[in-house]
């Protein structure tokens, strides 16, 4: 590694005193990779051991993003960005939930939590979901694990996993990488990173099979929709202090579906993308 090298990922590390991590928005099914829920945490961690005791962020957030996942209509949504964490153990956030971090090291954590998904509405695109019923919203259980590599590295590698207690009834992980870019400093810094989705058959037929009942109804034909990949990715997370307690973060990501979901009939496009952006209040 080049000296300069070394020096921009120290430089990266060392703004994690001032900005911590990006608030996490608001848990919707949407091409957001779930690193960028949370990111920055672990690193925080890392470069800055002796946090305070509460740290809080509430502010406004907006999303634009796809109807569902399939869907070739955007929509804009509104509402609360919060992340309010207590030492490293506890969590309540609008991306992560409410849980805990049950098991914690100097560059890796294994938390699980309570999250809910907002499932999808037939009414959210009658001229293509029309017949094909609601996907109910339903509570969730995560479990995820991240990891680190270094300080002098900081490639932070990340697992989660969900499972749908109501609506799909289906479990759904990401494997997931993000690391700071070239560029961050002490009032701005930004990650990058790719993403991958799995899911099981309840959760792949729920969003993109059609059971008979759903093929005389919609007149989609019939369709099995397999368990196994149902995404990749690749997201990038931005945060700007704009004074000691005002910060701006905003994140983009592009995903595109594979295997059964990107041949479903519901699927009116494979490539999606997403834009959020909010303002956060720091306390």
């Amino acid at each position: 590694m080049s000296t300069s090298h070394a020096s921009r990922l120290a430089a990266a590390g060392a703004l994690f005193a001032v900005l911590g991590p990006a608030p996490a928005h608001a848990q919707t099914p949407s091409p957001l990779a779930e690193w960028q829920y949370s990111s920055g945490i672990l690193l925080e961690q890392m470069f800055e051991p002796k946090l305070p005791t509460w740290r809080i962020r509430v502010g406004p957030s907006a999303s634009f993003q796809p109807r569902y996942d399939g869907s070739d209509r955007y929509h804009w949504m509104a509402g609360p960005s919060v992340d309010i964490r207590y030492r490293d153990r506890f969590f309540l956030s609008t991306g992560e939930g409410l849980g805990m971090n049950v098991l914690t090291g100097p560059n890796w954590r294994v938390g699980i939590g309570a999250a809910y998904d907002l499932g999808r509405r037939e009414a959210d695109d009658l001229g293509h979901l029309q017949g094909m019923g609601n996907i109910n919203p339903a509570p969730s259980l995560r479990l995820l694990g991240e990891y680190a590599i270094s300080k002098s590295f900081p490639l932070v590698l990340r697992a989660d996993l969900r499972r749908n207690f109501g609506g799909d009834n289906g479990w759904i992980g990401d494997l997931g990488a993000y690391m700071p870019m070239p560029g961050s400093s002490e009032k701005f810094a930004w990650f990058a990173g790719p993403t991958m989705t799995i899911a099981d058959s309840r959760y792949m037929n729920s969003w993109f099979g059609v059971n008979a009942g759903q093929s005389a109804r919609s007149g989609y034909r019939q369709y099995d929709a397999s368990p196994g990949i149902r995404s990749i990715g690749f997201g990038v997370s931005a945060s700007l202090t704009i004074s000691k307690h005002w910060i701006v973060s905003a994140d983009g990501a592009f995903q595109q579906l594979v295997g059964s979901a990107a041949h479903s009939p519901i699927t009116q496009t494979r490539a999606s993308g997403v834009f959020d952006l909010a303002v956060n209040y720091e306390f």
